[in-house]
């Protein structure tokens, strides 16, 4: 029964009589944007500097073997 309540509770309409401005959609934006990127130069730091270093060290053994 208290879930049939909350279910029916939660379809009605209820005003929140608060003004959200356009600053506070594009600080959520801006907020959003931000933790992607976060999260792919995480990724993209995790990935290339030991690929970086990888092929730093494949070059100087070639340049050795040519010597």
């Amino acid at each position: 029964m208290f879930k049939l309540v909350l279910i029916l509770y939660s379809f009605s309409i209820v005003y929140a009589h608060a003004y959200l401005g356009p600053g506070t959609g594009a600080g959520l934006i801006a907020a959003t944007l931000g933790v992607v990127i976060g999260i792919f130069a995480a990724i993209f730091g995790i990935l290339w500097f030991p690929l970086k270093r990888f092929l730093k060290n494949k070059k100087n053994k070639k340049v050795e073997e040519k010597k």
